[in-house]
Formats: structure tokens, sequence, C-alpha cells
């Protein structure tokens, strides 16, 4: 059964969804193993980071959810599944150079009671800065020295390519410079997988392309339960649910991420499926809902 903890003691799941600063554990139990959320504190965008280019009606709908336009601050809780054996963590956060509302991640898992040694495997979703450039300190050490690092091929291949800095588009040049540099750490020690495979014990690759070119979900399964890891490919609890066929500003592919964004929510609303969100509010852990031909995030409760 899925329950969520309030570090802050704060609010119900309702009050989940109007976005508020909150530091937050979100988890559940699947089997033996636990999966939580560890928050890496939040994002600080424009307004109109959501609704740039798309119709007006995603202004009135996220206006409906009693949220400003004047600013978007999504939380950003990156997953920590522990199984008795591995204690695996699904990306790394932003670290101390992306953002300075983000970078938390290290205090979240202090307050379980973890450090960094502690972490066996790492499992990227893709390489975003407020993904992955948590990899590394301010000295240039690796944060997690212990751990085993995994990541699809293609989304390695992808930043890896000295060609992508050039044809990223300006906006995300940085984005390109910063994988790239990250990767040069990881380049002795990384893991291969592909769309499919089981990249751990229970955890298996999904293929969600489209907010980056070789973004990865996990379904975490245990016996007759199971979870998605969604990463990016779900990137906000309004606009994303109630029009999934709408292409997002944030893609790098809209189109691709139309369908990727499609299957994950068909799939968990049929199966009632946890997922796992990393810009979802109330810790990002919940369910997707059918609605009226289209859906709704249920946070944990």
């Amino acid at each position: 059964m899925i329950t969520r903890r309030n570090l802050l003691a704060r609010g119900a799941a309702s009050a989940a969804l109007l976005g508020a600063p909150k530091l937050l554990l979100a988890e559940m139990s699947l089997g033996g193993a636990t999966i939580s959320t560890l928050s890496d504190g939040t994002l600080t965008l424009p307004g109109d980071f959501v609704t740039a280019n798309l119709p007006e009606e995603a202004v009135d709908i996220i206006k409906s959810y009693g949220l400003s336009t004047d600013q978007y601050t999504p939380e950003c809780n990156l997953a920590l599944y522990r199984d008795g054996t591995n204690t695996v963590l699904f990306d790394v956060g932003s670290g101390p150079d992306f953002m300075p509302s983000a970078g938390e991640l290290l205090d979240s898992l202090d307050a379980q009671g973890l450090g960094a040694g502690d972490i066996t495997h790492v499992v990227f979703t893709h390489a975003h800065p407020d993904h992955i450039w948590g990899l590394i300190d301010d000295f240039d050490e690796l944060v997690f020295p212990d751990a085993s690092y995994h990541i699809g091929r293609g989304e390695w291949d992808y930043w890896w390519n000295p060609e992508t800095v050039n044809t990223i588009g300006e906006a995300r040049t940085t984005f390109a410079v910063g994988a790239k540099r990250r990767f040069e750490f990881l380049e002795d020690k990384i893991n291969f997988f592909d769309a499919g495979d089981e990249v751990l014990p229970g955890i298996a690759a999904v293929a969600t392309h489209g907010h980056t070119p070789g973004h990865m979900g996990f379904e975490i399964r245990n016996g007759s339960e199971s979870a998605m890891v969604v990463g990016d490919a779900i990137g906000n609890p309004h606009v994303a649910f109630h029009h999934p066929e709408w292409e997002s500003g944030s893609d790098q592919d809209g189109a691709m991420g139309v369908k990727s964004r499609k299957m994950l929510m068909n799939r968990m609303a049929a199966e009632q499926m946890a997922i796992i969100g990393f810009h979802l509010p109330g810790g990002g852990m919940g369910r997707v809902e059918a609605m009226d031909g289209a859906y709704r995030f249920v946070p944990s409760s």
C-alpha cells in the first residue's frame, strides 16, 4: 500500500497539487522491497515554461489547479529502490551548479540515515542537468564513488557525440557541454542497456524517448506489484495529463514525446501501476486515472 510521509508535516494530498515548496518523502512497498522518493529541491522556471506555444486552454488548466502562471517551480524527486541487497538511485539530481533552489539530494539522503557510500547502483533516465549534474562535487570527484552506473546506450551515444553541442540548439548548448563533461568521469565505469533489458533484478528499461533522444523509463516489478519510474516523460501534473497529445516545448522531439506520454498513461491507467515522476507533486508518487478521454494525476495518500 502506498503511504506518504511529509518531512515538514505539510498538507494533505490535495494541497500537494498546489505546488508549494516542500521537502517530501513519498514511499511505497513493493513486495519485500521499498521505493522512496527523495527531494532534490525545486526548479525555478519562467511562468510560460509549460504553456509556451500551446492553446490558451493550457493557461486555464493551470489556473484551475490554483497555481500561479507567473513562475513555475516544479519539485525534483529522485526515486530510491531498496530490496535488502541493492540500493538503487534513479538519477543524481542537480548538484551545486545548476540552480540555487535545487541540489538538496545529499541532505535528503542524510535525513533517511543514508550516505553517498550506501548507494550501490545509479540508473539514469536521461542526461539533462537536473538529472545528472549532481554526479560530481565541487572538487570534481564522484559523489557516489562506490556505485555502479547504468544508462541507455542511445542516450549515452547522443551526449557523447561531439557534434551534439553544435546541433542541439543555442538554448540547450550548456546541457550538451555539461553532460559530456560528466560522462567523461564515467567513461570507464558505465554499463549500457537497451529498451526491454533487465537493468538490475526486477528493474526493466522501457523506451520513453522524446524528452531526450534516449530517455528511458523503468518498470520495477516484484511479484504482482509494479511501479513505473517515468523521469521527465511526463513532466507536469496538469497540462500533460489533460492533453497528453499536445507537444511539449521541453521535449527535444515533441512528436516522439507525445507518443511516449500517451503510451505510459494508457498503460498505467489500465494496469493501475504506480507512477513515480521526477517533476510531479507530493513527492512524485501516485496513480494515473483515466477521465473523459484524458487523465489525471492522483498523488499518494
